[in-house]
């Protein structure tokens, strides 16, 4: 009959990174996996975050880096290709095609279905398609939400009218604005400003807090704001949009006005003002839970608060942390416990060891690639403070460095170790300086090993390159 479900062993919402990996998993595992998307297959990261955003940051970090280097600087002095810069956002965004993305899926032997996929019950997937119609399924083992999230922006008076940008169209705007307003202190609002006032923008930064960057070591968001400041950007500390209000033409300008009092006039306004889960209409009242709301799990990824250990919320959907390389490690943790449930194995057994997160708390790493890029993993000082875990904190100028001299011979950097001084083991790493992001696994890795400053010593750091900031810590930290 034509509605009876279709009964898949696993159906993932959501096609990003994420939702592909977890179906990867579970395909590989033998199971019969139906990965539903309503957007372009390959989520935020391909088309609208990290790969869009990074390309239109490389030439302006590759120029900040070049404009220090003895008898290179003449040959960076002229303004960026601009046009050369976004027609490379748009090849690494595939020029917002996903025939690669939906290539793959069918090579690895995942059926796509094209729709908007939410909950009609336990284990129970309706899918409305563009036509207008439903196909429902039914999971014989596991549902998987892997709906990431979307921009939360501020509550302004006329908002639909004012038509802001999100990240997605400051990563995907086909034109540089002349003057570009930025809310927020975060890592989209750096990470964008650095790229638009290098593109040729006025930036004007507006940020509530005191600082860049507030859940980082106040020396990262320090060497941010001083590099945009040189850069000519506008930087407007503890302040707040009032108001805000843009006529009805389409390029007619954005009239700001200010906590402070003061007015502005920017082309486009950019609300980098945080992110919410895309749950809103994911049918979560059909199983208990609340629409719009965050969605809590266990260690393997399952939904806490609903019977039988079926439906999963895996990526930036359950708020443990928002990062797409987080995300996918989260995908093959939950695909293998999948299987492993469809299976009847112990969860502690099986080709990928115990099915348990951890990373998403000890040792989350991150790069902002700012100038100069700040790369983090594990605990802050303030993180640690808060936990009540007594730390031995070890600074270094990375600039004293040789290696660094020869990255940039006015280079500015800092970094920042953790130790636990009864273990004496890392508990956290802060890099901030050019060429940093190439430390950042090595201290991912210190703090996951667990391994000791003395058996550091004995990973001997090349010469004359910046990873020989490892051995400056330990000196300094010995004394």
């Amino acid at each position: 009959m034509a509605d009876t479900p279709r009964t898949p062993d696993v159906v993932v919402i959501g096609a990003g990174p994420v939702g592909e990996n977890v179906a990867d998993r579970t395909t590989a595992a033998g199971l019969t996996t139906v990965i539903v998307e309503s957007d372009l297959v390959g989520g935020e990261c391909s088309y609208w975050a990290c790969e869009p955003s990074k390309a239109l940051l490389r030439a302006a970090l590759m120029r900040a880096d070049a404009s220090h280097v003895p008898g290179l600087a003449p040959a960076v002095a002229g303004p960026l290709d601009t046009a050369a810069v976004l027609a490379h956002r748009d090849r690494m965004a595939a020029d917002w095609n996903d025939e690669g993305q939906v290539a793959w899926l069918k090579s690895a032997g995942i059926e796509l279905i094209r729709g908007h996929g939410y909950l009609e019950g336990p284990r129970r997937v309706a899918v409305r398609t563009a036509d207008g119609g439903v196909l429902r399924l039914r999971a014989r083992h596991a549902v998987v939400l892997c709906t990431g999230t979307g921009a939360a922006f501020p509550p302004l008076p006329g908002l639909d009218a004012l038509r802001p940008w999100s990240s997605r169209e400051a990563t995907s705007a086909p034109r540089i604005p002349e003057r570009l307003a930025v809310v927020g202190a975060g890592v989209v609002a750096t990470e964008m400003a650095t790229a638009y006032q290098a593109l040729g923008s006025q930036v004007t930064l507006i940020a509530r807090d005191s600082r860049l960057l507030g859940r980082m070591e106040p020396f990262a968001g320090e060497l941010v704001a001083e590099r945009l400041r040189e850069a000519g950007a506008d930087l407007r500390f503890r302040t707040t949009v009032t108001a805000a209000a843009r006529a009805q033409g389409p390029q007619d300008p954005v009239q700001v006005t200010l906590s402070d009092g003061s007015r502005l006039t920017a082309d486009e306004l950019l609300l980098a003002t945080g992110r919410a889960p895309r749950t809103g209409d994911l049918g979560l009242r059909t199983v208990g839970l609340t629409p719009g709301d965050w969605l809590t799990t266990d260690d393997s990824f399952t939904v806490t608060g609903v019977p039988g250990a079926w439906l999963y919320a895996v990526g930036d959907v359950n708020n443990r942390a928002l990062f797409t390389h987080q995300g996918k490690y989260q995908a093959r943790i939950a695909g293998a416990t999948i299987a492993a449930r469809a299976a009847g194995t112990p969860l502690d057994t099986g080709r990928w060891g115990r099915h348990t997160a951890t990373a998403d708390t000890e040792a989350v790493p991150q790069v902002v690639f700012t100038d100069p890029e700040i790369a983090a993993v594990g605990l802050t000082t303030a993180a640690a403070e808060r936990a009540g875990r007594q730390v031995d904190v070890v600074d270094y100028e990375i600039g004293q460095l040789a290696g660094a001299l020869q990255y940039r011979p006015d280079y500015r950097g800092r970094a920042r170790i953790l130790i636990d001084p009864e273990r004496r083991t890392v508990l956290g790493a802060t890099f901030a300086g050019p060429g940093v992001a190439e430390l950042l696994h090595s201290a991912t890795v210190a703090i996951t090993g667990e391994i000791t400053v003395d058996r550091l010593w004995h990973a001997v750091p090349a010469f004359p390159t910046i990873s020989e900031i490892w051995l400056r810590l330990l000196e300094t930290y010995r004394g």
